[in-house]
C-alpha cells in the first residue's frame, strides 16, 4: 500500500475515537473516517447480529430488486458486508464500496467466511463515479449511512453521483433512522429490525436539529460514539426528488404502511425513470 494511502487509511490501525475538546461541535462529513476506528469496526457485527437481521429483514430487498429486474447492484455503504453477502447469496452481481478502509477490510473478511470474494472499492460518495466503473441497475445505501453527510451540498452531490451511476431505469434504495420521532417525541427503539444484537445498546447522547450523537455500549464495557445528521423524512424525500428521481416509495421497518411515529427506520425506494416512461 502506498505511504499516502496508508496515511489516509489511518482507521485501519486506530484504536481510539477522537472528538477533540467539544464533541458536540464535530459536525463535518469527513469525520466518519475517524469514527469507525479498527476496534469499533471489529465490534460492529455484535450490534447487527447477522442471523437476527436476516430473520427481521427477510426477502425485503431481494424481492424489490427482483421485481424490477435488477441484476447488477452497487452497495455504496458496505460496512461489514451484511447486505453485500445477502445479495450475493441471492445471485446478484454485487460491487461493494465504502469510504472507510477498516469497514471494507472487515467486509472482505466476512465475505470469505461465507465463501464469497467481495469486489470491493474504497469510494467517497461525493466523487463516486471517479472510483467505480460502468452503470448499475440498483444502488443500495443502507445502515443509516447517509446520515454521515452533514452539509446539504454534500448530500445533494452524493445523490447526483448515485443518479449518474444508475442505468436509465435503475433504482436507489436508501434508508434512515426515524429521526422525526426521536426529535419530536424522544428516543424509543426495540432493536427489532436493524440493530438486532441484544447485548449491545445504541442510544442517543445528544439530539438537536443539526446533530444526533449516539453512544454504543458493548458487553465488555467498551463505548463508542457516532456524530450524525438527523435527517427528517420529508426533507430526505425532497432531496431525492430534486436529484431527479421520478418516484419514491417509503417503507417503515420493511412494511408498506405504518403509523408515522412507529417505525425505527424508513426505507426509500427511488426510481430513476417514471414507471410509465417508455
Amino acid at each position: 500500500m502506498p505511504r499516502e494511502q496508508a496515511i489516509e487509511n489511518h482507521e485501519l490501525i486506530a484504536t481510539r475515537q477522537d472528538y477533540g475538546d467539544d464533541p458536540l461541535a464535530v459536525r463535518e462529513t469527513n469525520h466518519y473516517r475517524q469514527e469507525y476506528v479498527k476496534t469499533f469496526v471489529e465490534k460492529w457485527d455484535e450490534l447487527i447480529d447477522w442471523d437476527a437481521r436476516v430473520e427481521a429483514e427477510g426477502q425485503f430487498f431481494i424481492d424489490i430488486l427482483r421485481e424490477r429486474g435488477c441484476k447488477k447492484v452497487l452497495d455504496v455503504a458496505t460496512g461489514t458486508g451484511f447486505n453485500s453477502v445477502q445479495l450475493l447469496k441471492a445471485g446478484f452481481d454485487v460491487t461493494s464500496a465504502d469510504g472507510n478502509a477498516a469497514m471494507l477490510a472487515k467486509a472482505f473478511e466476512n465475505g470469505k467466511k461465507h465463501q464469497f470474494i467481495l469486489k470491493t472499492t474504497q469510494a467517497d460518495w461525493r466523487w463516486l463515479n471517479k472510483d467505480i466503473r460502468g452503470k448499475y441497475d440498483a444502488i443500495i445505501c443502507l445502515g443509516n449511512s447517509f446520515t454521515h453527510l452533514f452539509d446539504e451540498h454534500d448530500r445533494r452531490r452524493a445523490l447526483a453521483e448515485f443518479y449518474a451511476a444508475l442505468n436509465h431505469d435503475g433504482i436507489l434504495i436508501i434508508d434512515q433512522r426515524n429521526y422525526d420521532a426521536i426529535l419530536d417525541a424522544g428516543f424509543s427503539s426495540q432493536h427489532k429490525f436493524y440493530y438486532c444484537g441484544d447485548r449491545v445498546s445504541a442510544e442517543p447522547e445528544h439530539m438537536d436539529e443539526g446533530l444526533a450523537r449516539f453512544k454504543y455500549s458493548f458487553p465488555d464495557g467498551s463505548e463508542y460514539r457516532l456524530n450524525m445528521f438527523p435527517l427528517r423524512r420529508a426533507y430526505m424525500s425532497r432531496l431525492i426528488h430534486e436529484a431527479g428521481f421520478q418516484k419514491i416509495d417509503t417503507y417503515g421497518d420493511f412494511q408498506e404502511t405504518h403509523p408515522e411515529q412507529d417505525p425505527d427506520f424508513f426505507v426509500h425506494v427511488a426510481e430513476k425513470a417514471h414507471p410509465d416512461a417508455g
